[in-house]
């Protein structure tokens, strides 16, 4: 058999590993690497699994998966900053078209014009959405816009420390305070609570470059904002708000009508499914004044030489284009896929679904509220909800929650996975969506009294 087609998928023969040592000029790998220090060369080889066929491979991994359980499987509760909704068939049909699964990066727009006009789409929707005057093309998540708003923050300001609510979600909070760190900005995280306005206040002061709170919390809450706003400004600090959950946008106040700055989310419950945890799509926002000092791409409309409407990148501050010193943020990617689809679920909703959406979660959280709280020994701890609560249960959680996954359910995050050293074991974080049937509601409350009365 000739030697080019010796291997399809590891193409380098022993003939070829010699042939390349000799032009190197050595007569065996070992000599090859004769710079590494003994010490630091392995004896036996790594820990992972000798390579195998493909038929033995695809058995494998099919094994490892169904380990898994999906949302849609059973009674799901689980919230915590990724909800699982309903995404309509015809999204998933849009965004595999080739002129959008292959489409060019929007860096020559005589060639990226579809691109673009989907990006400035997706920034009109987020803008209205947020209640903000201008958004971006999209980061990668919440959690890292979150920490590009506080990073723009300090160059607004230019002061160098950053107010974290108790409302914030932890995983937010640690991606935050890591580049923060990097950046040497300092941080004070306020302890967890379920209201966390009255201890936001009394943490601004001359040094805050920006106050960061969330709403709904992480804890559920759903706070009016406003004050803080206030409290931040007067301070000469900017308010950062934080949204986990998108579709609390067509039932709450905007962040932009309580008075935020910035304004930053997370995207996936629009278009994108749980995906076990990603790829999700940052959502950003800000005020017009601020506009240059935001992360990420920025797409505009404008006109060509003959009149006719067009699209091209208006701001694009990244390391990519610029030099890096300058650039605002080394951000790489927008997470465009990601942000077609929230914009397509978007487009098919509009404003009236939005608001239909958002009430019918509502109403589920409320069913599921009255059910929980009627058990024996559950206490309600979160006042004002969107689709997510917080409850307190007798025991351990995490304990609690291991027990009903055995009975069935899938009954929430405990807190204490997200703040282990918070000492809310006994907090049990749960969410119901449209995708939440009654009777699945009903099966939890009965499975909890079962397991509580054991």
């Amino acid at each position: 058999m000739p030697r080019k087609f010796f291997m399809r998928y590891l193409p380098l023969t022993p003939e070829d590993r010699a042939d390349m040592l000799g032009v190197i000029g050595a007569e065996s790998i070992d000599e090859l690497f004769v710079d590494v220090p003994a010490v630091a060369r392995r004896k036996d080889p790594v820990d992972l699994p000798f390579h195998a066929g493909e038929l033995e491979v695809e058995r494998e991994m099919l094994g490892l998966s169904r380990r898994n359980r999906s949302a849609s499987e059973g009674p799901f509760f689980v919230g915590a900053g990724a909800y699982r909704h309903h995404v309509p068939a015809s999204v998933d049909h849009i965004i595999q078209r080739s002129e959008f699964l292959t489409s060019y990066t929007p860096y020559q727009p005589e060639i990226a014009q579809g691109t673009l006009q989907v990006l400035f789409e997706f920034q009109t929707q987020v803008a209205a959405l947020t209640g903000m005057e201008v958004a971006n093309a999209s980061l990668y998540d919440g959690s890292t816009a979150t920490a590009e708003a506080v990073m723009m923050a300090t160059r607004v300001t230019r002061r160098s420390k950053a107010v974290l609510s108790g409302g914030v979600h932890p995983h937010y909070v640690g991606t935050v305070e890591t580049l923060a760190h990097a950046a040497g900005v300092a941080t004070e995280r306020l302890a967890p609570a379920i209201d966390a306005e009255d201890a936001v206040i009394a943490a601004i002061d001359a040094d805050t470059a920006c106050v960061v709170v969330q709403t709904p919390n992480v804890f559920g809450t759903a706070t009016d904002v406003s004050k803080i706003a206030a409290a931040a400004q007067a301070a000469g600090a900017l308010l950062v708000v934080v949204t986990t959950e998108a579709v609390s946008y067509g039932l709450l106040k905007s962040p932009g009508e309580m008075g935020a700055d910035v304004v930053v989310a997370e995207g996936q419950s629009i278009g994108n499914g749980l995906s076990f945890g990603g790829p999700y799509v940052g959502l950003f926002a800000c005020k017009e004044k601020y506009v240059r000092q935001a992360p990420g791409r920025l797409c505009g409309e404008t006109v060509d030489a003959e009149g006719r409407r067009g699209f091209v990148l208006t701001l694009s501050t990244r390391e990519q284009h610029i030099r890096r010193d300058k650039a605002t943020s080394n951000i790489c990617t927008n997470s465009g896929l990601c942000a077609l689809a929230f914009s397509i679920h978007m487009s098919l909703l509009g404003e009236k679904g939005l608001r239909r959406l958002a009430l019918v979660n509502h109403q589920k959280a409320l069913k599921l509220r009255d059910a929980l709280a009627a058990v024996p020994g559950v206490q309600v701890l979160t006042p004002r909800f969107f689709n997510e609560f917080a409850i307190k249960v007798p025991g351990v959680a995490a304990e609690l929650v291991e027990t009903l996954a055995a009975n069935g359910v899938i009954a929430g995050v405990p807190f204490s996975r997200l703040d282990p050293a918070a000492g809310l074991d006994d907090v049990l974080l749960v969410a119901a969506t449209e995708t939440t049937p009654d009777s699945d509601i009903a099966f939890f409350a009965k499975a909890l009294t079962k397991v509580l009365d054991q």
